[in-house]
């Protein structure tokens, strides 16, 4: 049996207005990918593949933990959820919230993305075919592929994975932590999810001001 591990980057620029200025860890999104590598590390956990998407944001966290020279692949890059944004006040008048706020905006902007009322760089479709087209070509048995990459990919898989519809799908993004863990098995009927936004690297009490989510 495989495993494929999905990482989600370390914290960027939460403050950011564009997704330009939001690609790039900030000094706490550096500390916990390197947390992440040593938690790894002490493990004792090899993978005979690192992959990462071609933002800046998933190479810096790559290297910090200790992959400088991952295998790039821009299918692992995240939604264009800033265009997603603007285009949703355009077409609903429902504009870009603030902190709690996008806990409601999130599952508006994945349902009328998915009924083709907006678009941002690329359709919900295409989105979704590439996602699934990673994720199968790194199912292969016998290896331990990693994956580094954002918390709307993760979420998609999970959609692939569990059947999920846009509401649902977005709900799973919700909750992702920066340099979280998230595990599928690759199995003789299928994968199989063995594992969502774990984040052992950042259990202990001096380190709770780094589980962020954003």
């Amino acid at each position: 049996m495989g495993t494929i591990t999905f990482i989600r980057h370390g914290q960027a620029n939460s403050h950011a207005k564009t997704e330009e200025d939001y690609d790039r860890l900030s000094e706490l999104g550096h500390q916990q990918a390197e947390w992440l590598g040593d938690w790894f590390s002490d493990q004792g956990e090899a993978f005979d593949q690192v992959i990462a998407g071609s933002l800046r944001r998933h190479k810096e966290t790559a290297a910090g933990m200790g992959f400088a020279d991952p295998l790039i692949d821009p299918r692992l890059n995240e939604m264009d959820y800033f265009n997603l944004g603007r285009a949703m006040e355009d077409v609903h008048g429902v504009p870009m919230p603030d902190g709690d706020g996008f806990a409601e905006h999130v599952p508006q902007v994945m349902e009328a993305w998915h009924r083709a009322e907006i678009m941002g760089n690329e359709t919900f479709k295409s989105f979704e075919d590439r996602v699934s087209g990673i994720l199968d070509e790194a199912l292969q048995p016998g290896r331990n592929v990693l994956c580094i990459t954002s918390g709307g990919v993760i979420a998609m898989i999970m959609r692939h994975l569990l059947d999920l519809d846009p509401r649902r799908m977005a709900y799973m993004t919700l909750p992702i932590f920066n340099t979280s863990i998230h595990r599928v098995h690759v199995s003789p009927v299928g994968p199989i999810l063995a594992g969502f936004n774990s984040i052992p690297h950042l259990e202990a009490s001096s380190r709770a001001h780094a589980r962020t989510h954003f």
